[in-house]
Formats: C-alpha cells, sequence, structure tokens
C-alpha cells in the first residue's frame, strides 16, 4: 500500500472516530427532568454522571427561581445548567460561552433538548468594558475549562499555562443590555475561573436590577474575592449562603448565592 494511500485510509478512520464520537449522547434525570447531552469523551461523560452531585447548590437555586425568568448563564460551558433552567422551569436563557471547543457542544445540547426557543448562545466572553483581547486557554478538549479573557492568570491566581489562544471581542454586562439589547436578566449564574470580579465591575445597572446572583469564588484569591463582594454588596444584593459539594471539598472555592436586600 503507497504513503497516499495509506494516508487516505487513515484520514477516513480519523472521520469516522470522530463523527462517532460526536454523535455519542448520554441521559439523566435529576429532580423529574430528563435531559439528553452529547458526550464525545470522558470528560463530557463525567460531567453528565456527576450532574446531581458535582454543584447540588447551583441546581437547588435554579429550582427555587420562578416560572418563566431570564437567566444570564455565564460562563456556559456545554450548557448544562442552561438546559436544566429552561427544561425545568422554562427560563429564558443566555448562555455565554466563548470557548470555539465548546460551542460545538453547547449548541448541540441545546439541540438535543429542544430548546432553542428558549436557549440564545453568546459566543462572546464578558469583561469589565467593551475591547478586543485574548482568550487564553488552558486545554482544547470538548468540555475544557480553565480559560481567562485577557488576563494570564487561572481561578487561583497562579499563572494560567497556556495552550491556545485566539483574539476576540469582549464586552460588558451593561454593554450586553444597551449596546445588544439583550434582556435584564433576573438571575445571573457566573463561573468564569477567575475574572468573575472584572465582570461584576461593568455590571453595575445590570447588577442593580437583579434578583439573585449565584457565583464561584475562591477565597484564597484576595482580590476576586474582596472585589466581587464589595460590587455585589454595592449593587443592593446580600450574600445568603456559601457551598460546595463533597467533591471540593476542602477547597476555597465556593458558591456563593446573593439575593437582592430586602427594603427596610
Amino acid at each position: 500500500m503507497d504513503t497516499a494511500v495509506k494516508t487516505e485510509v487513515g484520514r477516513y478512520l480519523l472521520e469516522q472516530v470522530l463523527s462517532t464520537a460526536l454523535s455519542r449522547t448520554a441521559t439523566t434525570q435529576h429532580n423529574g427532568i430528563e435531559l439528553t447531552f452529547a458526550v464525545p469523551n470522558s470528560m463530557n461523560h463525567f460531567r453528565i454522571e456527576t450532574f446531581s452531585t458535582k454543584e447540588p447548590e447551583t441546581l437547588q437555586w435554579i429550582d427555587r427561581m420562578e416560572q418563566g425568568s431570564v437567566v444570564w448563564d455565564i460562563g456556559a460551558n456545554v450548557g448544562l445548567y442552561s438546559c436544566y433552567a429552561a427544561k425545568a422551569r422554562g427560563c429564558t436563557v443566555f448562555a455565554f460561552e466563548p470557548s470555539v471547543f465548546n460551542l460545538e457542544l453547547l449548541a448541540r445540547n441545546i439541540f438535543l433538548n429542544d430548546l432553542t426557543g428558549k436557549v440564545t448562545m453568546m459566543p462572546l466572553p464578558l469583561a469589565d468594558r467593551l475591547a478586543t483581547s485574548t482568550l487564553n486557554m488552558s486545554m482544547t478538549d470538548w468540555g475544557g475549562a480553565l480559560s481567562t479573557f485577557g488576563e494570564s492568570y487561572s481561578y487561583d491566581n497562579k499563572p494560567l499555562i497556556k495552550v491556545f489562544e485566539f483574539r476576540t471581542l469582549g464586552l460588558s454586562m451593561d454593554d450586553a443590555v444597551k449596546r445588544l439589547e439583550l434582556a435584564q436578566p433576573d438571575y445571573i449564574k457566573m463561573d468564569v475561573d477567575g475574572i468573575e470580579h472584572l465582570i461584576l465591575k461593568g455590571g453595575f445597572d445590570v447588577l442593580a436590577k437583579v434578583k439573585g446572583v449565584l457565583i464561584e469564588i475562591n477565597e484564597e484569591f484576595t482580590e476576586q474575592s474582596v472585589d466581587s463582594f464589595r460590587y455585589l454588596s454595592e449593587c443592593g444584593l446580600e450574600l445568603i449562603e456559601k457551598r460546595h459539594s463533597e467533591m471540593s471539598a476542602g477547597t476555597p472555592v465556593f458558591n456563593q448565592i446573593w439575593r437582592r436586600a430586602a427594603t427596610r
């Protein structure tokens, strides 16, 4: 077999492997809600297998939302919580996810769960202002995390080990409403691996009107933790609890749950 034939056969086999991987799905149930997700690799299998146990506080927070709420899922990854909010509570969801590797699975998962009319993909990173910069990524796997827009550190304030990058446009939360005319969110879920405080800084007008926020904070990352607390408090929100699952026990990373402070 000559080299050209070998190359053609190898290319065909690779295409078949990729096609098979992308067509694999898995179904999970939580609180009576059935969801189907694409599982092209072990990382996504793990996400589905641990759907109910990895962040139970996030699912409980979603379950308390009013039916039909508007939700911004900032750092949506492949859309697990976007799809759950849309299907379990009938929410209108804007799923912000800039990773080109996650966007295909996000689109597939929205389609698999018949949620095209409920979940809008927003393939741009959020930041503190409108600007072009680099999305720095530590992995290129489907379903990967640990990327950052315009910064060189990760969720723990340590240098990000970059394996891929591309330049793109970022905008603030306030820009998303004023310039793109997105619906004002009732609730915001934010998990962006380290730049949460910068995104909050660019969203005072939006934050002043939300009912609640769930945000992942590393309490050992002082700047992120202190600034996030200050911005959310200044916008009239109060911290009501912070939690993480047994899978995250012993780590300084918590999901903080904030709600609109009662008027006195």
